[in-house]
C-alpha cells in the first residue's frame, strides 16, 4: 500500500525476507555478484537494491540481517551504491527502504546484535502494526480475502459458517496474520463441502 499509493508506484516493489537467506548468500541477494564471484556463481546476478531502483524495497525480518554485512547495508543507505560480490565497481541506486521486524530493535541494539547507526538510519519513520488480537475487527476482512485467494487457487467456491467465523474473531492468534492465512489455506485444501465450518479447523 505504501508503494502504490506513492510517487514510486510505477517502478519495481521487490521483497526479501532476510529470515530465508542463508548468511553466506545475504550480499549476493542483495548487492548482486559478478560471474565467478564465489563458487557456483556461474553467471551475473542483479541484487534486489538495483533491481529496485527507482522503486521500493521491503526487507522482511530486518532482525536477522546477518550482523556482519549490517555495515554494508548501512552504506547502500547513506550513499546510494551498491557493489556487487566480486566487482570494484559501484552501482548507482535510488531505492526507498522498508523494514519491518517481529523482534525488539531496540534490546538487540543494547545487546550487540544490531548495529545502533543503522537502526538509528532505517528508523526514520516508525509504523506499529498491532497484534490480530488487538484489531479483531480486520479477522473477518482477512479471513475473506485468504478464502477467496485459496478457493480460487484450489478451484472451489467456499463460504464459512458464521459459528466459524466467530471463533475465528474470538481467537487470541499468536500467529497473528500468518497464522491465520495458514489455518484458512488448510481448510480450503481439506474441505469436502461447500462451507466452511468449525469441524474444518486444523487440529494444532
Amino acid at each position: 500500500a505504501l508503494h502504490q499509493n506513492s510517487p514510486r508506484r510505477n517502478g519495481s516493489f521487490m521483497t526479501v525476507n532476510m529470515a530465508a537467506v542463508p548468511e553466506h548468500l545475504v550480499e549476493s541477494e542483495l548487492f548482486g555478484h559478478v560471474k565467478g564471484a564465489f563458487t557456483g556463481a556461474l553467471a551475473a546476478r542483479t541484487g534486489r537494491f538495483e533491481a529496485a531502483h527507482a522503486g521500493t524495497l521491503f526487507i522482511d525480518e530486518i532482525g536477522d540481517f546477518a550482523l556482519a554485512s549490517q555495515a554494508k547495508l548501512l552504506r547502500v543507505l547513506e550513499n546510494h551504491t551498491v557493489t556487487p560480490v566480486g566487482s570494484n565497481d559501484d552501482k548507482t541506486v535510488d531505492v526507498r527502504a522498508i523494514a519491518a521486524t517481529s523482534r525488539r530493535l531496540e534490546d538487540m541494539v543494547k545487546n550487540g546484535g544490531f548495529r545502533e547507526d543503522l537502526y538509528y538510519r532505517l528508523n526514520v519513520v516508525t509504523i506499529h502494526l498491532p497484534a490480530l488480537r488487538e484489531r479483531r475487527d480486520d479477522i473477518p476482512l482477512l479471513a475473506a480475502h485468504f478464502l477467496k485467494s485459496f478457493s480460487e487457487a484450489h478451484g472451489k467456491n467456499l463460504t464459512i459458517d458464521p459459528t466459524l467465523m466467530e471463533f475465528l474473531e474470538e481467537f487470541s492468534w499468536p500467529g497473528n496474520v500468518r497464522q491465520l492465512r495458514n489455518a484458512i489455506e488448510n481448510m480450503v485444501v481439506l474441505a469436502r463441502g461447500d462451507t466452511l465450518t468449525l469441524d474444518n479447523l486444523p487440529s494444532n
